[in-house]
């Protein structure tokens, strides 16, 4: 299949899968929840849809449950949507790289700060 039909079958998953998430899971379980990314297999038979899930740990494990309990909807709501001859299999992944670029940015501010300080003090001799 063509890698550009399936990268505009990824947007389209992306884009309705996030519209599903914030306007019609009634689970108040769920949290905030972001849709970052959405992978498709060749046939696209399958999707893996990637989240990324903002909160404490137990609101992290909260959503994520909440999550797995509506993908059934989830894909059903995706098969009216997309006009495909098959609505894919869907999936969650926890999606690390937002923390991830978090934890970076904590980071470089404390080593920017721990610099100030030095030319601070290296100033004042």
């Amino acid at each position: 299949m063509s890698q550009l039909r399936v990268e505009k079958v990824q947007e389209f998953i992306k884009k309705e899968a996030s519209e599903i998430i914030l306007r019609e899971l009634k689970d108040p379980r769920i949290g905030f929840v972001t849709v970052t990314g959405v992978e498709c297999t060749g046939d696209l038979r399958e999707a893996k849809i990637y989240v990324s899930i903002m909160g404490s740990e137990q609101q992290i494990k909260d959503s994520w449950q909440g999550l797995q309990s509506s993908l059934g909807f989830i894909r059903r709501e995706i098969g009216k949507r997309i006009r495909l001859r098959f609505t894919p299999e869907i999936s969650f992944e926890l999606d690390k790289s937002l923390d991830y670029s978090a934890h970076i940015q904590e980071l470089l501010i404390k080593i920017h700060k721990e610099e100030e300080s030095r030319t601070d003090g290296q100033k004042e001799e």
